[in-house]
């Protein structure tokens, strides 16, 4: 069997994941990591080769599909383009407020080059957006309503960590128990930000450093905490490390609805993850196996998880999975 080839664009949490997917998937092989750091410094989970990431166009012809593991901030707006200007990609875009400019330019650089991209792959945005479009066609009357956590947001962690004086913080998001009641009840609630989730903060302060001072700056800090209810805790280094170390997520998406005859439904999506990095490293390489299968189909251009079939997903043949799936 021919395995599908894989190259990781980046190598952090979501990169070290890939490889770990890959290997469970035996018609995947990952060929080379490539980054922007010194390859010699990176250490990979599994044995791999490590180029440089400008080093890449070296490898057409020999990677059938990159898998972009950067962040949505400045590293996927430029690269998800660049890279399928050479290759078939995947990339986990998940700036909500910009998707319909990244799709644009990364439909734009995959068309002129012949190659397939499917932007916005994980589980929010990706099966969560499944869910939420799956649920309201189902149910035309009634309200979607999305809860994340309990779990760390690495970029809400990252803006602490840049406040003055904060040596490490995590951020945990919490939906509010009362409103995800309510909803599961039917009563189709109108729920503002702060009703639907609230934050806390474990911040280690740097020797010496104004703890009021950093609390009023994260409880104000617009677009991250100004809209919630956030408690700040000020923990020791060691504290973090032994409690708050890893990288849990998950969340609901719920379609609250009824029919035409007044009986009514509830539809209910959730995830519960050890390792947010590594589950989204899990879809992107399904998605990855749909890439390459719909590439080798004639498509060209760029695509979100709307447009992907589930049957190119699996690893199963079409007679196989209505055979034990359908």
């Amino acid at each position: 069997m021919q395995k599908i080839r894989l190259g990781i664009v980046g190598y952090g949490n979501l990169g070290r994941g890939v490889q770990y997917a890959a290997k469970q998937n035996s018609d995947m092989e990952v060929v080379a990591v490539f980054t922007r750091r010194d390859p010699a410094g990176v250490k990979t989970v599994l044995p791999v080769k490590v180029d440089k990431y400008e080093n890449m166009k070296n490898y057409v012809g020999k990677i059938d599909v990159m898998i972009l593991c950067g962040g949505s901030a400045t590293d996927l707006p430029k690269q998800s383009a660049e890279v399928a200007s050479m290759f078939n990609i995947v990339d986990s875009f998940d700036t909500h407020a910009k998707v319909p400019e990244h799709y644009a330019a990364l439909e734009s650089a995959a068309k002129k080059a012949g190659t397939l991209g499917a932007m916005s792959v994980g589980w929010d945005p990706g099966l969560f957006s499944l869910a939420r479009i799956i649920f309201g066609s189902s149910l035309p009357e009634g309200n979607t309503y999305t809860f994340w956590g309990r779990g760390v947001s690495q970029g809400h962690s990252d803006a602490i960590r840049r406040i003055e004086g904060v040596k490490d913080a995590r951020q945990y998001t919490v939906p509010v128990e009362s409103a995800l009641e309510r909803v599961r009840k039917g009563e189709n609630p109108e729920l503002t930000t702060r009703e639907k989730h609230t934050r806390e903060c474990y911040v280690v302060a740097e020797e010496g450093a104004d703890k009021a001072r950093i609390e009023k700056e994260i409880k104000t800090m617009p677009n991250y905490f100004a809209d919630y209810d956030t408690t700040v805790h000020f923990i020791s280094e060691e504290e973090l490390l032994k409690n708050h170390g890893g990288i849990p997520h998950g969340g609901l998406v719920l379609r609250s609805g009824k029919s035409a005859a007044e009986n009514k439904f509830l539809m209910e999506f959730s995830l519960k993850l050890d390792s947010n990095p590594e589950f989204t490293s899990s879809v992107l390489v399904a998605y990855a196996r749909a890439v390459y299968r719909m590439h080798g189909e004639g498509k060209t251009g760029a695509v979100t998880v709307f447009d992907v079939a589930p049957k190119y997903l699996c690893p199963l043949s079409e007679e196989e999975q209505r055979k034990q799936l359908l």
